[in-house]
């Protein structure tokens, strides 16, 4: 009977505070430790409220009902429940919301929501929203979006969105996304989209697009594109493109199911169809098998193909028909090329 009683004033103070916001408190707090329903601007222990309009600081738990008015006050350390929806200004220790949980600065420690988590500013620690994560600012730790998770700032660690993972800044670790990958700055580590993975920046590490992968600055590893790799500066490593690999510069091994092209060119290549070399470029290497290697610049190195061209020879051609212009004087011969 007495816990029946206990119960009772509990829930009656807080249909009490729910109606009248502000305006009273069922403080049970001793030098502002215990346990507190209303609006409590701060305290330690427990503290119930329906919604947030004046928090200040509460150690403890701080369990509410809806979204704090904006903009969000005050900080939380401990644990922010939100049955179904919760937040503060920052949140150090849990964020859950049923439905979600959110902070206007940043969210630290162990966040969750079924529908989604959010900040201003910064996530750090681990980070799971049922349909998106994301953040102003940075986000690092491990990080879950059911659909995405998104960062205006850099990421850093584990990364899964269902559909994608994209960040405003750098990208650091490891990032999957369902449909894509994708960053303003660079990427470091391993990447995979279904679709594809894109940096305006410079990728370095592993990175997988099931369609293709594409860097606006230099691509530095392994890089693997069902259709193609693409890079506006140095492909260096391994590239693999189910179609074709390009870059201004290409350093290292280049694989293209039908073609492989660039300006200047210091690898083995291996292009079925079409190897390319652009007007006034540089080749160093091999390239092997292919259809029709043209090289409209300088060649050191070995060619094998049915057709071989070259601007300038200074190496081997072997095939079907080898054409050179050295300094004008042009050379062709069947099979075998050496000046």
């Amino acid at each position: 009977m007495r816990a029946y009683r206990v119960v009772s004033t509990v829930f009656v103070a807080l249909l009490v505070s729910a109606r009248v916001g502000s305006g009273q408190v069922l403080d049970l707090t001793v030098r502002d430790v215990g346990l507190a329903i209303g609006d409590k601007p701060s305290m330690t222990g427990l503290r119930i409220n329906f919604r947030d309009r004046h928090l200040r600081q509460i150690t403890g738990v701080n369990l509410t009902l809806w979204a704090p008015y904006e903009p969000a006050t005050g900080n939380v350390n401990g644990l922010a429940l939100g049955i179904p929806v919760t937040g503060a200004k920052n949140i150090t220790g849990a964020a859950i919301g049923i439905l979600g949980a959110g902070a206007e600065g940043s969210i630290v420690g162990l966040g969750g929501g079924l529908i989604g988590l959010g900040a201003g500013r910064e996530m750090r620690g681990i980070m799971v929203g049922g349909v998106g994560t994301g953040a102003g600012g940075a986000v690092t730790g491990i990080g879950i979006g059911g659909v995405g998770i998104g960062a205006g700032g850099a990421m850093e660690g584990l990364m899964i969105g269902g559909v994608g993972a994209g960040s405003g800044g750098s990208l650091r670790g490891v990032a999957i996304g369902g449909v894509g990958v994708g960053a303003g700055g660079g990427v470091t580590g391993l990447a995979i989209g279904g679709v594809g993975v894109g940096s305006g920046g410079t990728i370095r590490g592993v990175v997988i697009g099931g369609v293709g992968v594409g860097g606006g600055g230099d691509i530095v590893g392994i890089a693997i594109g069902g259709v193609g790799v693409g890079s506006g500066g140095t492909v260096r490593g391994l590239a693999i493109g189910g179609v074709g690999v390009g870059a201004p510069r290409i350093e290292g091994v280049a694989i293209g199911g039908i073609g492989v092209g660039g300006h200047d060119i210091r690898a083995i290549v291996l292009a079925p169809i079409y190897f390319d070399v652009e007007k006034g470029g540089t080749f160093t290497g091999a390239s092997l098998f292919s259809a029709y290697n043209r090289v409209q610049g300088r060649q050191h190195g070995l060619t094998i193909g049915v057709f071989n061209y070259a601007r300038h020879l200074d190496g081997v051609q072997i095939g079907l028909i080898n054409v050179s212009d050295n300094d004008g004087v042009r050379r062709i011969l069947p099979v075998l090329s050496v000046r």
